[in-house]
């Protein structure tokens, strides 16, 4: 994966060849947005470009240390060919390691993975990099592992910290990491490759900017969910009384992870009914916008740890006063 093949994160991607054809690129890196938006495309294009064997500055893509970088095993655990480029991820190594990562990235994944490599040149490229995935999810244990490593790295050696949620991380791993900021992708952009990979461009206006809920929607299975729930929520507004809103919330039930992705859906079917009277109502629009904001304060109440049926009643409870 190049530079140029990655659509719709041109500031994130000036940064970054910039650090590269100024040969002033940070050691530690935060790449920071909502999933789907690119940042472990760009993650990987980063890495080809250090350890390519002959950049200008980026990566040439067609020496063996470009392949390997850009070819993952078949087997478990999936890593990159190329010995210089780490990928850290829970779950990854579930079949090497012993340690229970249920709860996040552990210590020993960091200790074996990392630490166990990047006090060593590299074996064959220019440079080792070391991309964390979802990083947010690195226990408290594991982070202060890594700590010491990002401030006195080893030379050559650069981390790539991806993250959707970066309050989450610690404040140290922030204060040393440097923020490349990633936005949602434009629906065009989103359109682009739904058609390139034969699915509904149709699509794109309800993926909230991300490639990971636009191929999630193009199952057909998902979409009727959510749009189900969506036509729920909506119908309980205009009931009588709040009773109806609060036995539908109360049938359902749902995981943090499942509610947060419906109550994604429901923001965007919002935004676009806004965005369809905004010139012949905008009264109803500005209604409509008030909900959204309803919805986004339920979104941030899944984040700060507040139980998922208690933010969906608390959330239905508000739209029928907004």
């Amino acid at each position: 994966m190049s530079f140029s093949a990655i659509l719709g994160q041109e500031p994130a991607k000036q940064t970054l060849e910039h650090a590269l054809r100024s040969g002033k690129l940070h050691h530690a890196y935060r790449f920071e947005g909502p999933p789907g938006v690119g940042k472990g495309l760009l993650a990987l294009a980063l890495a080809r470009a250090l350890l390519c064997e002959r950049p200008s500055p980026l990566a040439c893509e067609a020496c063996t240390a470009c392949k390997r970088a850009a070819t993952f095993s078949e087997d478990e655990p999936r890593v990159p060919a190329h010995p210089d480029l780490l990928i850290v991820e829970r779950g990854l190594y579930r079949s090497v390691l012993q340690a229970n990562e249920a709860s996040g990235i552990s210590i020993e994944q960091v200790r074996r993975i990392v630490l166990s490599r990047v006090g060593f040149p590299p074996h064959e490229g220019r440079a080792v990099v070391c991309i964390v995935r979802a990083a947010e999810e690195l226990t408290v244990s594991a982070a202060n592992a890594l700590l010491k490593t990002l401030e006195e790295p080893p030379s050559r050696t650069f981390f790539l910290l991806l993250t959707s949620q970066p309050s989450r991380l610690l404040d140290t791993i922030r204060s040393r990491t440097l923020p490349v900021r990633f936005g949602p992708l434009p629906e065009q952009v989103v359109a682009e490759l739904l058609a390139a990979r034969g699915l509904d461009p149709t699509l794109a206006p309800l993926a909230q900017g991300s490639m990971e809920q636009a191929l999630a929607l193009a199952d057909t299975e998902v979409l009727t969910e959510r749009n189900s729930f969506a036509e729920h929520v909506l119908a309980g507004l205009d009931a009588p009384d709040l009773a109806a809103s609060l036995a539908f919330a109360e049938k359902q039930k749902p995981e943090r992870a499942e509610l947060s992705d419906l109550l994604g859906h429901l923001l965007q079917v919002l935004a676009l009914k806004a965005r369809e009277v905004v010139q012949a109502a905008p009264d109803e629009a500005r209604k409509l916008s008030r909900r959204y904001e309803v919805v986004r304060g339920a979104l941030g109440d899944l984040e700060r740890n507040v139980g998922p049926q208690l933010a969906l009643e608390a959330m239905m409870a508000k739209l029928r006063r907004a």
